[in-house]
């Protein structure tokens, strides 16, 4: 499982459209998505090490009340009553992990950490950090304690990666892949670098690393002045880079200053594995707010929309 970014959006979206339109709810069977704090839970329950699963110790660990995701955190941990800890909360004791409390250390079980792998551990990742809890990743790797995400998990969020899902599929399970991939350019190899800067008015390109929207070129979007900039960027390090089509994202009815308009949206939905791999029956659809616009992030000035799945 990787981090649920977003995932209270999608619980208050649902609250709120509740409240304003409780007619539309009692006249459509929409499938309820509030149970996702009791199925998170359940699933962190089921990758608790084996010894403490019928009652362990779950915790959030958050970088901060600075952390621009922090209400999600404190949402969540509330949600689910664990507890919200920072990384000074947290310390180390032999093969364990453990909590300061009012009454004394209390152990960890299962840690769902909601920061960066570099950051998790000062004695094995970034030394600088202030955020992580030292010695932390040899109790992980000892079985001692569950980190959820697992360290290295966050790989799948480099677009890089997405060029080889296809042969991931055929791979380890055995099967062709349902959905075709979007066509993507890695920019390290030459021929496709070569394409991709002789056609860089047509093709959006994103850093590997990149998210929140920034990093990015809109080929026809942008002027010739800043795809000619963007081309530098590409040449000086071709590695970080990705190329795809633009694509026509679905636009939905959204109310605007204007009245009612089409904007661009996407769907991002929550897939929760443990000991079973469960679908949340709605997601996080995103809406561009700007005319046009196909940047849905909502640190770029995007919005949400509640999102219903229909029971049969």
């Amino acid at each position: 499982m990787s981090h649920a970014l977003g995932v209270s959006y999608m619980l208050e979206n649902r609250e709120i459209m509740m409240r304003m339109f409780p007619t539309l709810f009692r006249n459509n069977r929409i499938e309820p998505v509030d149970s996702y704090p009791a199925m998170l839970r359940r699933m962190l329950v089921s990758v608790a090490p084996t010894k403490c699963r019928d009652n362990p110790t779950i915790v959030i660990l958050t970088p901060g009340p600075y952390n621009s995701a922090y209400y999600e955190h404190s949402f969540l941990a509330d949600l689910m009553g664990v507890e919200l800890v920072e990384g000074s909360d947290l310390f180390v004791d032999g093969e364990l992990v453990y909590m300061r409390t009012t009454e004394g250390p209390k152990r960890v079980d299962v840690i769902y950490r909601r920061i960066d792998d570099a950051y998790l551990d000062p004695l094995c990742f970034r030394r600088d950090s202030a955020l992580g809890v030292p010695g932390l990743m040899d109790v992980y790797r000892s079985g001692g304690v569950s980190i959820v995400s697992a360290p290295g998990a966050g790989v799948a969020d480099d677009k890089a990666i997405y060029i080889f899902v296809p042969e991931m599929i055929r791979f380890y399970l055995g099967e062709e892949p349902i959905l075709k991939n979007v066509d993507t350019w890695a920019l390290w190899r030459e021929d496709d670098l070569a394409y991709a800067l002789d056609n860089l008015s047509e093709l959006v390109v994103k850093e590997v690393h990149g998210s929140g929207g920034y990093g990015m070129l809109i080929g026809p979007k942008a002027s010739k002045a800043e795809i000619a900039e963007f081309a530098q960027r590409i040449k000086a390090n071709p590695a970080n880079y990705i190329a795809q089509p633009t694509l026509s994202l679905s636009t939905c009815p959204t109310f605007v200053d204007e009245g009612i308009a089409p904007r661009h949206v996407d769907l991002r939905p929550f897939c929760l594995c443990g000991d079973r791999v469960e679908l949340v029956p709605g997601g996080l659809t995103r809406v561009a707010m700007r005319e046009g616009s196909l940047v849905v992030n909502s640190s770029q000035g995007g919005g949400v929309k509640d999102t219903w799945v229909l029971s049969e």
